[in-house]
């Protein structure tokens, strides 16, 4: 009896601490290692993915993009006036209304004939772009953002990416924008309904 007694203490011995909860140091190495892939997944679902090149624009953009590059192409702001009236909702251009744009874009212009503009748009529409949320449509719920700097942080860029930030500012631009933690040059936003939404600084 005394022997059963025995071995039933030995087996109640193992099962405690054998089989029991896991030791605190597992525990929160598990429970660390889990928290970090979560916010991995996290980091890499909030990165907007950045794209180039025409292939996987909705029709709509494509063709409010080339409205645009049209202008660029003639050398004349006034032919920009076609793309910004293709649109019943006007782009946002400034912090103020505008009234007319192409006096706008002159009068902010480094030449004062609004050739700066179009240089500046032929260089964002060359580069990378983003798309971003907006709204609830299902059909047209995104929008395309140029250049991608402009829903970036600018202290994670790569080499390469800084490369691509000093083609649009110069060095002494891009050092402030660090510093500011954003993209404060010029950026354009179209929806995917070929929507113009806005050609302006500092949004």
């Amino acid at each position: 009896m005394l022997n059963l007694l025995k071995l039933f203490l030995l087996a109640l011995f193992l099962v405690v601490h054998c089989l029991g909860p896991a030791s605190p140091a597992l525990s929160q190495a598990a429970k660390a290692k889990t928290g970090g892939t979560k916010k991995q997944q996290q980091a890499s679902a909030s990165a907007p993915e950045i794209r180039y090149g025409t292939d996987r624009l909705p029709t709509a953009v494509m063709d409010m993009r080339e409205a645009i590059l049209a202008a660029v192409r003639s050398g004349r702001i006034e032919d920009l006036r076609h793309a910004y009236e293709l649109n019943e909702l006007k782009p946002e251009l400034a912090e103020h209304p505008v009234t007319d744009p192409v006096a706008h874009w002159k009068q902010v212009s480094g030449d004062g004939e609004g050739r700066e503009i179009l240089a500046v748009l032929a260089q964002i529409l060359d580069a990378g772009y983003v798309t971003l949320p907006l709204g609830r449509d299902i059909e047209n719920n995104k929008i395309y953002i140029w250049p991608y700097f402009a829903e970036m942080p600018l202290d994670k860029l790569t080499p390469s990416q800084e490369v691509e930030l000093l083609r649009l500012v110069t060095p002494a631009a891009a050092k402030e924008m660090k510093v500011l933690g954003k993209y404060t040059y010029w950026r354009i936003a179209i929806g995917a309904d070929g929507t113009w939404h806005a050609l302006r600084k500092g949004l």
